[in-house]
């Protein structure tokens, strides 16, 4: 069978560069778009963009402005942190919004894909926003970011939510809102993980992943902590530099980064992980059905929200990071842990987004 070349279409596909969760949960949108015969263009900043360079290095990449998220040392000063970053974000937003423009006619841009980048949008090509905050948890000021974002939302062709919307889903009240204005789609977590019967090596992989400097300071602290763990432990930086660098120190079997193949292999090897809970980890937690103990990354209101969440759904245990010890991995054992769960997205389905040339 012949395919017409001359019919594959270009999408755009632009994550936020916040940490690396955005980056990797793009990775099997990417590939479905190649499997399906579209040609994907990929746009980000940062760490983000060295991630999936390093990922694809054969797919055109191109650079957006930086938001210039800056994160407090003190996780009680994070929102006001971010609201003194807010000119700098407003700025870079408008300035995304000019390139995506001239990068269509450019480009030959057919469709966009963003996570989470609010500037990148056109009125000329289907425009898709995925997110699974559809509620922004700020503390006292949630009502008023979650209207913010939800107004945003409203303008793009479709919204995806990579959770399920029935009863048993990830993301609770994150993703979930009473508005029959948003053209919603939820396309059912998001992984590039496949579980497999490996046996295992470590007995603890800790991954570390976010936006610094609370990256560094949890990298530190458990350091310390995992020296004094009873058993084989992997420990993932998560530090994305141009080499691999691997090294031992007593019990302890350090990278700077994995890319996913090796991440896979290492997650299957091992019996628990100790991580953030961002939402990415998650999904790829509950893709691997895996056991895991959760510090949220200080001030993040999300993280904080989804480690309760799940701790109360009896799923997976959390600390804070100023109060975590290496002993709170005893209560990993009384928990369930994150469930499998079966997820064949149809992509054909949600690509029609991009068929329907009524846009222009």
């Amino acid at each position: 069978m012949s395919i017409d070349y001359s019919a594959n279409k270009t999408i755009l596909v632009a994550p936020l560069n916040w940490g690396l969760g955005h980056a990797t949960r793009c990775i099997p949108i990417i590939k479905a778009l190649q499997e399906n015969n579209y040609i994907p263009i990929i746009a980000s900043d940062g760490v983000a963009l060295a991630l999936l360079r390093k990922e694809f290095p054969y797919i055109q990449t191109l650079e957006l402005p930086s938001y210039h998220i800056e994160y407090a040392k003190n996780g009680k000063n994070f929102k006001w942190k971010l609201i003194k970053n807010l000119p700098k974000m407003i700025t870079a937003i408008l300035d995304e919004k000019k390139m995506v423009n001239t990068w269509i006619k450019k480009h030959g841009i057919d469709g966009i894909i963003s996570d989470n980048r609010l500037g990148v949008f056109s009125k000329k090509v289907p425009s898709v926003f995925m997110t699974h905050q559809l509620n922004v948890m700020t503390g006292n000021t949630t009502w008023f970011t979650s209207i913010c974002h939800q107004k945003i939302i409203k303008k793009y062709t479709e919204c995806w939510v990579p959770d399920t919307n029935d009863e048993v889903n990830l993301t609770g009240d994150l993703g979930h809102v009473k508005s029959e204005e948003l053209n919603l789609k939820y396309i059912g977590p998001l992984s590039r993980m496949r579980k497999k019967d490996t046996p295992k090596i470590y007995d603890l992989m800790i991954i570390l992943s976010g936006p610094e400097p609370q990256r560094t300071f949890l990298d530190e602290k458990l350091q310390k902590e995992a020296a004094k763990f009873p058993g084989k432990v992997v420990f993932v930086q998560g530090i994305v530099d141009k080499s691999q660098e691997k090294w031992q120190a007593g019990n302890v079997t350090y990278y700077n980064f994995m890319n996913s193949k090796q991440l896979e292999q290492t997650f299957n090897e091992s019996e628990f992980v100790l991580c953030r809970s961002g939402y990415t980890t998650v999904m790829d937690l509950a893709k691997l059905g895996k056991k895991a103990f959760f510090i949220p990354t200080p001030g993040q209101y999300e993280q904080e929200y989804l480690a309760v969440k799940l701790q109360e759904e009896n799923l997976v245990p959390y600390a804070m990071q100023d109060d975590f010890t290496i002993e709170d991995l005893s209560k990993v054992k009384a928990f369930k842990g994150l469930s499998q769960f079966e997820n064949n997205i149809d992509w054909d389905s949600l690509f029609a987004v991009f068929e329907n040339n009524s846009q222009a």
